[in-house]
């Protein structure tokens, strides 16, 4: 039975028992920017459990594909050291959502298992959570298991969470007995076998979890509404059961990729247990990442970007070991399209962006890699004979850091040797390298004063003026009463009409005024908390002072012009998924009144023609003239109207939505226009990579992108009249310039030639007989630089045959030393030599190789002396 008819029975068993079948999701939850991956195939159900969502059909079933690589569920360092755990899985899945619970969901699986897959019962084992009576009461009258092999186990083994929050509770599962000489731990002393001992005997096959609590942060469990059935399958597992092999890349889900893997490397699966880790590894993370950039994460340096990043790494690794010197992973993933394709036709239609991302990664990492391993050999041996068996940390932050060695991959290579990492050195480095980045970050505007418990409320975007008391009262980081005219102020007020620098819009300006005249200038505002804004700027007249009213008035025009910017960058970022794929993730951002930057994960540049179509989008939908509106509502809600959230960002329990027509929603705190139409006109200025996996655009809207259309049509104009045509002759008369120039150029090299063969002739006279009978010249041409001294020199040789030629040349202030060596003499003089002889006597030092080498000096007055040390060295 293939992986694919044991996915496609399953489906039909619950099928005919009134179950909906559903397509899995993405691995990246699109609904859930607090899980880092699909970990499950309840994630999509999971606002149907929690009572948010409601479901037409109330069963349903899936196969999903899952990833277990970071938070509660983290399998990697299993991953191909045994044959039963893996990074990426499919899960198939049932589900009841307040409809059937405990008894139908165990005697179904009972039913699939022993009478339409045939496992022997006697083999079957089933744990239930230690105080779950219920459960064990359903195995016993649903059943015909021996009650003897009906276990209990604790709350690591039998109480099942998605994540640190969440739906949760109690669960059933059942292992099978694959019989003693599968146990993998037969020679660890005092091992006995058994269910949840953690040896490969008894392997769990199916878990079924009874939904009935909620996770609170506080960790406190909140009964839920209903009760609910979540049971997952590995697919994996069970094709290695039913088709009767030992370890499940011995099943047709992976013998594939394990083949094509064998036909490169000319080695074989099975013959050495390095090279079989090496394989699995392989196997098992072509899978992963094929899916994973299938559905839209690219290599990043923090959260799912990184996890791509890491297992990347680890399988190049483990290719490394296998013989191969270049990039190999991409060319694995033609194996995981011809297995997997049909089930999952994303990695078939994706595949050209699947390779062109893990090859470009892996071409970047291949350039460290060599280096970083020799590295680590070193200090292997080290340990060794140092007799010691951990790692320092500060070598395993400079692998990181300077090679790209993920500290989990060091650890993996050093495990195979028994060896450990001194963990806490290495987070003490990497602490260091952080708090060096903040300092170097600091600016003189920047917020770094203590601002107590202050809160300044933001009254809106539309909101210029207003009146306000003053809180707080800042000079050179300290709280004061008072500023005078002069002062560099931050100033806390009870409310402000200020936007604060965030989300990548930059500080209002304007001015604070008090009743007496006094005046500040605003020159920014900083938000160092959600729930604070704080005015920097100087006291131009007057004094104020703490509890005193005060005017605030913001600087209109360039609210206004930030305002443009910053709503085309939601227009622009909903034109980039549209037409570069999902993947697709704000990555950063700077929003001023003059431009817009936007960073955005992209693995590749992109070309022109792309460009100019997604400029021509964000003009369609700025003329669109939709409606910008802008609602504050509970953060779920927000999700479950489709606004874009990201994992990592920080999310209040009330947030800001903005919506643009029905092609943006997103959710944002910064300032806006009330309809597309407002925005004018968008330029692009420029593409850019930042970062491996992250691309720059930068833009221009309104008024800016105007007067920058104005400058290069100006230019144009200026160009057209330079060359004496018109503006749509320019690039045609450019190019013919370019052409004579090159024309003209080529006869002056022609010209220096024949230059250098005339000076050549005179010097070949002044050549003089060394004592071994060679000629030499050693000779002073002025103002002669370094390339045509090299033609010089050439032609030099070429007149003598054999012999030593020594050139000097001044030019300002500047040295310019060669020494060339015929090649019959490259044994008997050496040119690098040579020079390194004669340069310190001009000032310099140089080098290079036998037959010819070069310096510099900066004693023109020391040329003569120079070249009789030649002379003498010879004669």
């Amino acid at each position: 039975m293939t992986g694919a008819e044991i996915r496609s029975q399953f489906l039909e068993f619950f099928h005919q028992r009134g179950h909906e079948v559903v397509r899995g999701s993405s691995l990246v939850p699109e609904k859930d920017p607090t899980l880092l991956f699909t970990n499950a195939g309840m994630v999509q159900f999971k606002d149907v459990f929690l009572g948010n969502e409601s479901r037409a059909c109330l069963r349903a079933a899936s196969a999903q594909r899952c990833l277990r690589l970071s938070g509660k569920h983290n399998d990697l360092e299993e991953v191909g050291r045994d044959t039963y755990h893996h990074t990426l899985f499919e899960m198939l899945g049932n589900w009841s959502f307040g409809d059937y619970y405990k008894r139908e969901a165990i005697e179904w699986a009972w039913q699939l298992l022993t009478q339409e897959w045939r496992l022997p019962k006697h083999r079957l084992y089933a744990t239930v959570f230690t105080t779950d009576d219920d459960a064990e009461r359903c195995w016993q009258s649903a059943t015909d298991i021996g009650h003897d092999r009906i276990l209990r186990f604790g709350e690591q083994e039998n109480f099942w969470e998605m994540g640190e929050t969440g739906p949760c509770g109690p669960c059933s599962e059942i292992h099978i007995d694959r019989g003693a000489d599968a146990c993998d731990h037969q020679h660890v002393p005092g091992h006995r076998c058994g269910v949840n001992v953690g040896c490969a005997r008894y392997i769990e096959l199916w878990n079924l979890v009874f939904i009935q609590y909620n996770r609170q942060p506080s960790g406190a469990l909140e009964e839920l509404r209903a009760k609910h059935v979540d049971t997952g399958a590995g697919l994996e597992r069970l094709a290695a059961v039913l088709q009767g092999v030992r370890s499940n890349y011995d099943t047709d889900l992976f013998r594939n990729l394990i083949r094509f893997t064998e036909d490169h490397a000319k080695r074989r699966y099975g013959q050495d247990a390095h090279d079989d880790l090496a394989f699995r590894v392989i196997a098992d993370h072509s899978r992963a990442l094929s899916f994973m950039i299938a559905d839209g994460v690219v290599p990043g340096n923090e959260g799912r970007g990184y996890v791509l990043r890491r297992i990347l790494r680890r399988a190049a690794r483990h290719a490394r070991h296998l013989g191969f010197t270049e990039p190999f992973l991409w060319r694995v993933t033609e194996a995981v399209a011809d297995t997997m394709g049909a089930a999952y036709p994303e990695v078939v239609e994706r595949r050209d962006h699947i390779e062109s991302v893990i090859r470009t990664e892996e071409e970047r990492f291949a350039e460290t890699l060599g280096k970083g391993l020799a590295l680590l050999d070193q200090e292997r041996q080290a340990l060794r004979e140092r007799q010691a068996s951990e790692l320092p940390g500060e070598i395993a932050f400079r692998l990181y850091d300077t090679y790209g060695f993920p500290l989990d991959m060091t650890q993996d290579i050093l495990r195979e040797d028994g060896l450990t990492v001194d963990t806490a050195g290495f987070d003490r480095c990497m602490d260091e390298q952080r708090r060096r980045g903040r300092d170097a970050r600091k600016g003189p505007a920047e917020v770094g004063v203590g601002h107590g418990a202050f809160v300044s409320r933001f009254l809106g975007d539309r909101v210029y003026e207003a009146e306000a008391e003053i809180l707080a009262l800042y000079r050179d980081g300290e709280e004061h009463p008072e500023a005078r005219e002069g002062d560099q102020v931050h100033i806390v007020t009870a409310e402000t009409p200020f936007y604060g620098e965030s989300g990548g819009q930059v500080g209002d300006r304007g001015e604070i005024a008090t009743a007496d005249g006094a005046r500040v200038e605003v020159t920014d505002t900083q938000k160092p908390r959600a729930d604070l804004s704080v005015h920097v700027g100087i006291v131009r007249h007057g004094s104020v002072r703490r509890g005193q009213r005060v005017r605030l008035r913001i600087d209109r025009a360039w609210r206004e012009a930030a305002r443009l910017n910053h709503s085309a960058t939601h227009i622009l970022h909903a034109v980039l998924r549209q037409r570069l794929g999902a993947h697709v993730r704000q990555a950063g951002s700077l929003v001023a009144p003059d431009r817009l930057r936007f960073d955005f994960t992209h693995p590749t540049g992109i070309d022109d023609a792309t460009l100019a179509v997604i400029e021509e989008d964000t003009n369609a939908h700025i003329r669109e003239n939709a409606a910008v509106t802008s609602a504050e509502m509970s953060y779920d809600e927000a999700i479950k109207r489709g606004a874009l959230a990201f994992f990592g960002d920080k999310y209040g329990d009330r947030v800001r939505v903005i919506q643009m027509g029905d092609f943006s929603i997103e959710l944002c705190g910064g300032t806006h226009v009330q309809r597309t139409g407002d925005i004018g006109v968008f330029k692009l200025r420029g593409e850019s990579g930042v970062a491996a996996g992250v691309r720059r655009v930068e833009a221009m809207t309104g008024p800016g992108a105007l007067a920058s259309i104005r400058e290069r049509e100006l230019t144009l104009r200026q160009l057209g009249e330079l060359v004496k045509g018109n503006e749509s002759e320019v690039a045609e008369k450019v190019e013919r310039l370019l052409a004579q120039q090159r024309e003209l150029e080529r006869q002056l090299q022609q010209l220096r030639q024949q230059l250098a063969g005339s000076q050549s002739e005179d010097l070949v006279g002044q050549a003089f007989t060394a004592r071994g009978g060679f000629k030499v010249v050693a000779a002073q041409v002025d103002s002669v630089d370094q390339p045509r001294l090299l033609e010089m020199a050439d032609a030099l040789r070429e007149r003598l045959g054999s012999g030593v030629v020594v050139l000097a040349s001044g030019t300002g202030d500047r040295v310019n030393l060669l020494a060339a060596v015929t090649k019959d003499l490259a044994k008997q003089v050496h040119a690098g030599q040579l020079i390194g002889k004669l340069a310190p006597i001009v000032g310099g030092r140089g080098g290079g190789r036998p037959e010819l080498a070069q310096a510099g000096g900066k004693d023109v007055s020391k040329i003569g002396d120079a070249l009789k040390a030649a002379r003498e060295l010879f004669e």
